[in-house]
């Protein structure tokens, strides 16, 4: 008795989720018959669909044939659940498949949402923002394709599809077991899970869909400092046009470099209020937000975690009070970090590029680190040969 009573919560369960998907608009799938594909199953599988469809006859001559029955009760069997599943199976074998995503796509995104914070005082929130920036950037892209050519979904071993005119965001569509949607004139995939507590992760499949991340993210910047993070859009107080001329004759020698350089390094430094920090918030909103570059703010804690999206094309990393940062090893106080050693390889690129799927975004990607100091003597040597920065300046003139 407990068997079947737990056996008749779980047949109810499965039967509301049933009611809930076509309430929600969901339709059972008709598969139609495609005689191009029948051609193609004749012509390779010829051995198969003859021996199926002399099953499925001797089934039907079967039911039909029994002489312990009347001629109507055989008639009534033919619609019997055992000949309705034979029927159905021979169908479904002779009928193509709904569409589904090719699992080989190459550029595939992915973010769980909404974002769980897992902060404690001994760790900094990079990995919650980075998957925030992650989450952000998916629901950009879905919301660039607006509405799918087509949304299915499989649930008891049946495929639904909802029609697209009844979609009316992702947010609120019914999703029990997996859903997929497709866009054909970008080709793109969408597979959504659900999981407990409304829970759901989005994953994007295509062939290629930088172009579409180059959009989503455009205007974007991450602010990471102690446990302060935030997501949004760089915030410039003083144009370019208001630093002095030799600085804006530097900025100029900057934006030729960025446009001809796959990674660039750039030193600027000065006494406190010579206006470094506002310089470099100016080149990101001014120049290289324009050209599709993510902004990354980085503190010192941060930087020393950080390794660059990979799903990004390109990247644009501010560093304040480098010398502080990446110090001169041969002092006992900078052999006890490897901070250093994060920088210069950042710098090389080796510490993103050793490893790369030569066709992913990765080999396409560019790179830009502004740094700013007070001063360049407490840096350490090895940062400023030839081949790691590019591009130094020195600020001179008080900034008001």
């Amino acid at each position: 008795m407990e068997f079947d009573y737990f056996r008749s919560n779980e047949n109810n369960a499965v039967n509301n989720k049933s009611q809930n998907l076509i309430a929600s608009g969901w339709r059972p799938f008709q598969r139609d018959l495609d005689w191009e594909f029948l051609w193609r199953l004749w012509c390779n599988d010829t051995h198969e669909l003859t021996q199926k469809s002399f099953n499925l006859v001797s089934n039907f001559a079967e039911v039909l044939g029994r002489n312990n029955y009347t001629w109507w009760a055989n008639l009534l069997s033919v619609a019997s659940d055992n000949t309705r599943y034979e029927i159905e199976k021979f169908w479904n074998y002779i009928t193509p498949d709904p569409q589904s995503p090719d699992h080989r796509y190459k550029d595939v995104l992915s973010t769980e949402t909404p974002i769980v914070q897992f902060v404690s005082r001994s760790s900094i929130p990079i990995d919650y923002v980075l998957n925030r920036l992650q989450e952000i950037t998916v629901l950009r892209v879905l919301h660039l394709l607006e509405r799918p050519d087509i949304i299915t979904q499989y649930y008891l071993e049946r495929d639904f599809y909802l029609p697209v005119d009844k979609f009316v965001s992702w947010e609120r569509l019914e999703v029990i077991n997996t859903v997929y949607a497709y866009w054909s004139k970008h080709d793109i995939w969408l597979q959504i899970e659900s999981y407990d507590r409304g829970r759901r992760q989005y994953t994007l499949m295509s062939k290629n869909i930088s172009s579409l991340i180059n959009k989503a993210t455009y205007d974007l910047a991450v602010m990471l400092s102690g446990y302060q993070s935030r997501v949004g859009k760089v915030h410039s107080q003083f144009p370019i046009r208001t630093f002095p001329g030799e600085i804006q004759d530097f900025t100029d020698s900057l934006q030729q470099a960025v446009l001809n350089q796959n990674q660039l390094a750039v030193v600027v430094h000065g006494k406190p209020g010579t206006g470094k920090t506002a310089w470099t918030q100016a080149v990101a909103k001014e120049i290289l937000v324009p050209l599709g570059y993510v902004i990354f703010i980085l503190d010192h804690d941060a930087i020393a975690n950080f390794v660059p999206p990979t799903y990004l094309e390109r990247i644009c990393i501010i560093i304040n009070e480098a010398d502080n940062l990446a110090q001169n090893r041969a002092f006992e106080v900078a052999q006890y970090n490897n901070k250093t050693e994060h920088i210069l390889s950042l710098l090389d690129g080796t510490l993103y590029q050793s490893v790369i799927d030569d066709s992913g975004i990765q080999i396409k990607q560019r790179l830009v680190v502004l740094m700013t100091c007070n001063t360049t003597e407490r840096l350490d040597p090895a940062m400023l040969r030839k081949g790691r920065v590019d591009l130094m300046c020195e600020f001179t003139q008080l900034f008001v």
